[in-house]
């Protein structure tokens, strides 16, 4: 009896050792480490959504809590031609999110890019009257969110509808509509899913003027009584700018409107830029030459140590702003696919993801999890 007694006791501490070792099991995947501050996103394309890849699926599902529609939810892929919708790649982006237990979002329903061409004009190649074009605003808004009713979490409703100075882009929506389109789409929005969050997205939300101009944009929604959830920081970046404090007095000026903080389209590249206009419009295309495309073969080990160390300092900023910021959005799963090699010189050699083209986490990884992990890193 006594020897079975003493069985018992070594069974009990084993078991507790076991525990404690779960317990301090260190973390290793970003979602994990960031659980209680944000989601963290991934855009993802039509193949990858399929499924069919073990290793991609892995990466998507073990670092991230949240996906993205990269391009096939956009108005030319949904509805190609008037009245005639196609969904397949849309439905199968849904219900990859759902089978993984992600938070969805739908990406976008009002853009002046990457629209139909029939989309604005009449049987002659005319612009069409107010009364069709907000005609048609609301039939593929209804059509799409309604589609996903109870299944998209959050749409970003209107996207870069602002110029660098505040003032709003001459998009066909505004010359055809007015500027009450932005009020409709996001009114339409909601009727079509009253539960879902409704964002506005915009790039180059660091600089003082055009943040204003989305400061007037929610506070005129607000005072209207339109629901409007969030505003998304896209987050297509440089190595050195814009700085830190620059993005935070942004953040704190949408915060202050009672509306929450979302980094959707994050990347950083590494390539010179050959302009003196920073810009993310993709229209946006310049002449491949080889001073713009230095690295085609890999970075240095002090260029990859730059790119770590602007990502740890970007997600130190999250998780400083983690009150105010939702989710943190990475614009693409690896360099292998990344718009940055395409855009906005096609042809180039980017690195601005987190996971390298063999799906490799970078060093970067690492650093984010330990700035919530106690973990030390050299």
């Amino acid at each position: 009896m006594k020897r079975k007694r003493n069985y018992s006791w070594i069974i009990i501490v084993a078991l507790l050792f076991s525990a404690c070792a779960k317990e301090n099991k260190p973390v290793t995947q970003l979602k994990d480490a960031l659980l209680n501050d944000f989601y963290v996103g991934v855009a993802l394309n039509s193949w990858q959504t399929k499924g069919s890849d073990s290793l991609t699926n892995s990466v998507i599902t073990g670092h991230f809590n949240s996906i993205v529609a990269e391009n096939c939810m956009k108005s030319e892929s949904i509805q190609p031609e008037e009245g005639v919708f196609t969904f397949n790649d849309a439905d199968n982006f849904v219900s990859y999110g759902e089978a993984n237990g992600m938070f969805i979002i739908g990406h976008c329903l009002v853009w002046h890019s990457q629209a139909p061409k029939w989309f604005f004009s009449d049987e002659n190649g005319e612009d069409v009257s107010r009364e069709v074009m907000i005609q048609r605003l609301k039939t593929h808004i209804d059509t799409l969110v309604g589609r996903y009713k109870g299944k998209v979490h959050g749409w970003d409703v209107v996207n870069e509808a602002f110029n660098e100075d505040g003032t709003l882009r001459n998009s066909k929506f505004l010359q055809i509509i007015g500027e009450d389109y932005l009020q409709l789409a996001f009114e339409f929005a909601h009727q079509a899913d009253p539960e879902a969050e409704l964002y506005y997205n915009d790039y180059n939300m660091f600089k003082p003027e055009k943040c204003q101009g989305v400061v007037k944009l929610v506070k005129s929604l607000q005072e209207k009584g339109v629901k409007i959830d969030g505003v998304g920081f896209q987050g297509h970046i440089g190595l050195t700018e814009p700085t830190i404090e620059e993005y935070e007095t942004s953040i704190n000026a949408i915060a202050e409107l009672g509306v929450n903080v979302m980094f959707t389209e994050l990347d950083i590249t590494v390539l010179p830029w050959p302009s003196d206009q920073v810009t993310a419009e993709i229209s946006t295309n310049y002449e491949l030459k080889n001073e713009y495309n230095p690295y085609p073969n890999g970075l240095s080990d002090s260029l990859s140590q730059a790119l770590d160390k602007r990502y740890e300092s970007m997600f130190n900023m999250f998780i400083k702003h983690s009150d105010k910021i939702t989710r943190v959005t990475l614009w693409g799963l690896s360099d292998a696919n990344t718009w940055r090699n395409n855009w906005p010189i096609k042809g180039r050699s980017d690195y601005p993801l987190l996971f390298d083209r063999e799906l490799k986490p970078k060093a970067a990884v690492d650093k984010i999890i330990a700035l919530k992990s106690n973990q030390k890193l050299n």
